[in-house]
C-alpha cells in the first residue's frame, strides 16, 4: 500500500478513534466495498456496533483537499446503503461530524463516544 496523503489521514484517524476515543479496533473496517447505483464504491472507514451493524462512516480526504459539499455527498451516498447513525468527513486538519436523526443529518460539535 502506498502512503498517499489520503492514506496518511486515514491511518492517523484510525489511531485517534482507537487510542483516544476507545473505539474497538475489531469493529473497524477499511475500504468496505458496497454497490451504489450499479457502481462499486469503497467507504474509507466504517465503524460497526457490537452486533456488527454499520454505525459510523468516516470519509477521509488529503490535507490539501477542501471539505466541500461533494465530500459530504459522497459520505451520505454510502449512508443510503449502510444506514449509519454518524458520518464524519475529515482531511486530517478539519473534521465535521453529522448525526442522522429524524430522517436528516445534523452537524454535531464532538465525535460521539462509542456505543453499542
Amino acid at each position: 500500500m502506498i502512503l498517499t496523503p489520503e492514506e496518511w489521514v486515514r491511518q492517523h484517524f484510525i489511531m485517534y478513534i482507537i487510542e483516544e476515543l476507545q473505539y474497538p479496533s475489531g469493529l473497524i473496517t477499511i475500504e468496505k466495498g458496497l454497490l451504489f447505483n450499479s457502481r462499486q464504491k469503497r467507504s474509507d472507514i466504517v465503524v460497526h456496533n457490537n452486533e456488527g451493524m454499520p454505525w459510523m462512516i468516516i470519509e477521509c480526504k488529503a490535507p490539501k483537499v477542501k471539505l466541500t459539499e461533494a465530500a459530504f455527498y459522497q459520505a451520505a451516498s454510502y449512508h443510503m446503503k449502510l444506514q449509519v447513525k454518524y458520518l464524519i468527513v475529515t482531511n486530517g486538519l478539519k473534521h465535521f461530524c453529522c448525526k442522522f436523526e429524524n430522517d436528516k443529518f445534523e452537524f454535531i460539535d464532538n465525535f460521539p463516544a462509542y456505543s453499542t
